[in-house]
């Protein structure tokens, strides 16, 4: 492989990664009563509107003792002037809101607003945000923190909560630039944002559907209760259907099982297309995100439908419940989606029948965890990890302590080899006495587990370490109880086996597990949804074009009229993306195209790659694998015995070029014409997948590196819960000594097919 990437493996100079300029959520500021002069509205929308700066002559709030403009522009000069005079509840968090403000100023040039600012326009407008801040913390210090009474406060506490102090910091910059923009707009273009924005019938964005009567069937039940069995039976006795799962996992292994009975199938996700090439009749497997909405079936199959209720990805379920073509729908997943399905069928006179299942065999948790003796653990036991280096270094260690042999399953091993392994498992009569698996066997992958023995119950989500929420538990420890033993003599088998048992590796997480088998989940009160890409592009033509993208989609998030039963959801990595290639000409269609692309954003060299594939779509250029120069296809070349870093250094080099080759493949299939080294990419991606098996089968891990990796997740997670907890009461504990970057990441997380969250592996 050396020689056929060498003339354009070596790179020059990297260029520096230019992270997340998120802009504002907080919507007409204007309404936060602060006293102010009469300012005529300027229905104009050209880029200088504002750049003599609007006439507003602020007084102070009542609780000022300076005039605002006259006690310094910066954050840091008000909270030293406050000399004491701001207490109560909040003063801590007003205190990091200020703090988090300074360094978004610190950031932020004049020419970051879609509008021309000159640097004292912009400190002016700084001033006066600030009024804006200390009259929502006087609020809040009232009791008044209600989203529609005091929207900058929730927005800033929501943003804390949910996403720790780097939210916070992209939260107070999305809120400056909203104060900022929101001037510009007079009443009757502020009316038009308001029509086009009318989501309350999302339905209607699906008219051909309109046309049919379907029958939507709703299989809920828990775990290992047949419910997605009995789904896909109806799909089999179909003429022509669809299967939509979460992973590419779950979309392969319905692929295979319909190939295996001779049936013609599709597999289509956002990396990989298999069309039978022998039919012109065939059924479909693919992610939900990949479900053909513009295509006739007779029978359609939607699996985990909890899913619809995800902020980065429930859009995709609402999409397919609300736009498959099929007469027959059948969603699978937990009782607590039932009531937003059944008031989704009553919104669009779809007729919905619910079946309810029981588990075919019981679960219970156990009183003892592991401790770390894997002597202990028995044949037909999951160990279930959240990275891939915790799952190979756990394969490693059982293999080493028991004499026995481990499979192992995550979400980005190549189909086939997932297959092998799941097999090799399944198998009663052979030494595979163990699986190690990522959270994708709690999708359900079709593995005959006795136990599930959690490695650790916090998870890296993309962005911090996290405590695992109750459903997530008791999703994964729902797998165990569909064991099938090597049979007696006389052909029976041992009913005992059959019992579901759910444990810990360490017995400080043993007691969450059982608090969550314990308690009982709330309904899912609405499902996510998403603006089209022509409502998005319509409401882009108001603002300069130079308006951020991000910065449009927020303020659709919170300009929307939205039903109850809806909500608007934006994935995690969609703002991120959109202000990194922000000064890239790209079309506002080809813009969202790039939000949705499968990146790992803290991966090395991730931001270049990204940019650069950028590039060549705006500038409609050839983009061949060899010829992009940010790829770092010379990382094939590196040798572990030669490698002057770590192991763990060298395992991410490779984790890094095997998403930039995803990005590619996943490029090939929306542009086509510039992506043309689909074949090349796919041998290359093969190659990196090889010698990513072979790399982790070498490192070498000691237990007390476990034990005090799972040891620090586990305080960091349990930190950040209690920080949360803390501003959610308002009781606010010191957020301001935390920097912009320095949240701990030490794992990558992949997005996998169209924009897939992908379980940590």
């Amino acid at each position: 492989m050396r020689a056929l990437v060498q003339n354009g493996a070596f790179r020059g100079r990297l260029l520096g990664a230019t992270f997340v300029r998120r802009l504002s959520t907080t919507s007409h500021l204007s309404r936060v009563p602060v006293k102010t002069k009469a300012v005529k509205p300027r229905p104009t929308t050209s880029r200088g509107a504002l750049a003599a700066g609007p006439k507003l002559g602020v007084k102070p709030v009542a609780h000022s003792r300076v005039d605002s403009v006259g006690q310094g522009h910066d954050p840091n000069s008000r909270l030293r002037l406050d000399l004491g005079r701001h207490s109560g509840r909040h003063k801590v968090f007003r205190s990091a809101v200020l703090h988090r403000f300074q360094v978004v100023l610190n950031r932020l040039g004049a020419a970051q607003f879609g509008v021309t600012l000159g640097e004292d326009e912009l400190s002016r407008q700084a001033a006066l945000f600030m009024d804006a801040i200390d009259h929502a913390f006087s609020l809040a210090e009232k009791g008044i923190t209600r989203r529609d009474k005091n929207p900058l406060f929730w927005n800033l506490r929501d943003a804390f909560i949910s996403k720790d102090v780097k939210g916070l910091g992209k939260e107070v910059q999305y809120s400056f630039q909203s104060f900022i923009v929101g001037q510009r707009f007079s009443k009757d273009i502020e009316d038009s944002h308001k029509r086009l924005l009318d989501f309350r019938f999302p339905h209607e964005w699906f008219p051909a559907t309109r046309t049919m009567q379907r029958t939507i069937h709703v299989h809920v039940g828990p775990t290992n209760s047949g419910k997605t069995y009995n789904a896909l039976k109806a799909l089999e006795n179909s003429k022509c259907g669809v299967y939509a799962g979460p992973l590419r996992l779950l979309a392969t292994e319905v692929y295979q099982r319909f190939k295996a009975k001779n049936i013609p199938c599709a597999l289509i996700t956002g990396e990989e297309v298999r069309i039978p090439e022998d039919s012109d009749q065939y059924f479909s497997s693919c992610t939900v995100e990949m479900i053909p909405l513009n295509t006739r079936f007779d029978v359609a199959v939607i699996d985990e439908i909890q899913m619809i209720a995800d902020a980065d990805r429930g859009n995709a379920w609402t999409a397919a419940v609300l736009g498959v073509q099929a007469k027959e729908v059948h969603v699978c997943g937990e009782e607590r989606a039932v009531k937003v399905i059944q008031a989704m069928c009553a919104s669009i006179g779809d007729k919905c029948v619910v079946h309810r299942y029981e588990r075919l065999s019981p679960l219970k948790t156990m009183d003892k965890a592991l401790n770390g003796d894997y002597n202990s653990l028995q044949k037909g036991d999951a160990i279930v990890a959240f990275s891939r280096l915790s799952l190979h270094s756990l394969k490693q260690r059982i293999e080493e302590r028991t004499g026995r042999r481990c499979a192992i399953i995550y979400g980005s091993l190549p189909p086939e080899v997932r297959a092998q392994q799941a097999a090799l498992f399944n198998d009663p009569n052979n030494d595979y006495d163990f699986v190690v698996a990522s959270d994708a066997i709690g999708m359900g992958l079709n593995l005959e587990i006795r136990r599930v023995v959690l490695e650790s119950v916090t998870k890296f989500d993309g962005s911090q370490n996290r405590l695992l929420t109750f459903p997530e538990i008791k999703q994964i420890g729902g797998r165990a109880g569909r064991y099938r033993s090597a049979q007696h003599p006389d052909g029976s088998a041992d009913e005992t086996e059959k019992v579901g048992l759910v444990t810990t590796m360490d017995r400080a997480d043993l007691r969450s597990v059982q608090r969550a088998f314990q308690r009982n989940v709330d309904d899912i009160e609405a499902a996510c949804i998403q603006p089209p890409a022509g409502i998005v592009e319509r409401f882009a033509s108001y603002f300069p074009p130079d308006t951020p993208l991000s910065f449009i989609l927020k303020k659709i998030q919170e300009s929307a009229a939205v039903s109850s039963l809806y909500r608007i959801g934006l994935g995690s990595d969609i703002l991120e993306i959109a202000d990194i290639i922000q000064d890239i000409p790209l079309t506002i269609h080809d813009r969202l195209t790039f939000c949705y692309l499968p990146v790992a954003l803290r991966a090395e060299r991730a931001v270049d790659v990204l940019r650069a594939l950028a590039r060549v779509v705006a500038t409609n250029s050839k983009g061949d694998l060899l010829d992009i120069e940010e790829l770092p296809l010379e990382f094939l070349d590196l040798k572990l015995e030669d490698f002057a870093g770590s192991g763990q250094e060298y395992l991410s080099k490779l984790e890094s070029l095997h998403v930039a080759v995803n990005q590619y493949v996943w490029l090939s299939y929306r542009y086509s014409g510039m992506f043309r080294s689909q074949a090349l990419a796919f041998y290359v991606r093969s190659l990196v997948e090889e010698k990513l098996m072979k790399t982790l089968e070498r490192l070498n891990f000691s237990e007390e590196q476990l034990e005090r990796k799972r040891k620090s997740k586990r305080l960091q997670a349990k930190s950040r819960d209690a920080s949360r907890s803390a501003i959610g009461r308002g009781d606010a504990k010191d957020v301001e000594r935390h920097s912009d970057d320095d949240l701990a990441i030490d794992e990558v997380e992949v997005i996998e097919g169209a924009k897939q969250v992908v379980p940590a592996a």
